[in-house]
């Protein structure tokens, strides 16, 4: 195994350009277990951890422009206004030795379907920022995931950044697990309102091949509350809606019996997971209209 360490970005295109097959190595928190259990024996590893610019973040007016290996723990402590639903799933990935290594470009990278940034970034609406010797292209979240453990990325292709959507309504983010920390999601489910747009999406981790988003759900709540007016009145929302939006939720999983859990289990914490957190943002978008018209 050959180990590559460029001192820049543009040394790391490069390399990557000329070896397709080196595996990009910044945290580390995925691929070293990888290696440490012989599971994977990459011909060549390329270390990113020069290249600085990785590490840092950028808050634009409307989006956050946010480095493949920001670490959990910066989000965590200097993102959580912009980017709640992140935020959240940081808080429950691993340790904190593991969180001020482990960054979403890794998890993006490795594309496991147990991924804790996957729901946030799902139902933030995410791009991914690819780039190679060739050029460079935004990758919109919907289309990342390609399968099993696989992304969209070129073999030449690094990620540089995710492009993340300042939070203009309330996010959630819960997974059920044997316990906080140190341990891999059984399933995980991601929520956000967007009052600007009237929409609401949602992301689905470990209850299917891939990290995906409950569109049928979307769709029927989208719909509910428009025709109820919930967004304007900010009425509670009624337990028939929220009873079947957390029935579709648990629809659009297509999840496997393995020794995290069931696939029935799986199904039905999701429904579970989707009707709490549905539950606890309109709660917070209707105290914010409270408090915003109190105010007026």
């Amino acid at each position: 195994m050959d180990f590559l360490r460029p001192a820049s970005w543009e040394e790391a295109l490069a390399a990557k350009a000329e070896h397709p097959t080196a595996v990009p190595l910044a945290g580390g928190t995925d691929v070293m277990v990888e290696i440490n259990f012989d599971h994977r024996r990459p011909e060549y590893l390329l270390d990113l951890n020069r290249v600085g610019e990785l590490a840092e973040w950028e808050a634009a007016a409307d989006t956050v422009r946010l480095g493949a290996a920001v670490p959990y723990t910066k989000i965590m402590e200097n993102l959580r206004a912009e980017l709640p639903g992140l935020a959240l799933a940081s808080h429950t990935v691993a340790s904190p030795q593991i969180r001020n290594r482990g960054g979403v470009g890794g998890n993006l990278g490795t594309a496991s379907p147990a991924g804790d940034a996957h729901p946030a970034l799902l139902a933030a609406g995410a791009e991914v920022e690819a780039e190679s010797v060739r050029g460079s292209r935004r990758i919109p979240i919907d289309a990342f995931y390609t399968g099993v453990k696989r992304n969209a990325l070129e073999p030449d292709e690094l990620i540089r950044a995710v492009h993340i959507k300042k939070a203009d309504g309330p996010q959630q983010f819960s997974k059920v697990g044997t316990r906080n920390a140190m341990v891999i999601a059984v399933c995980a489910f991601g929520l956000a309102l967007h009052p600007e747009t009237r929409t609401v999406r949602t992301g689905i981790g470990s209850a299917a091949p891939t990290p995906v988003r409950a569109k049928t759900a979307e769709e029927f709540l989208n719909a509910a509350l428009d025709e109820g007016g919930f967004w304007e009145n900010g009425k509670i929302i009624t337990p028939s809606v929220a009873r079947q939006f957390a029935e579709l939720c648990a629809a659009a999983c297509n999840p496997i019996d393995d020794v995290r859990g069931t696939a029935s289990y799986r199904r039905h914490a999701i429904g579970v997971l989707a009707r709490r957190t549905l539950t606890w943002t309109w709660e917070t978008y209707r105290g914010t209209r409270r408090t915003t018209k109190g105010a007026a």
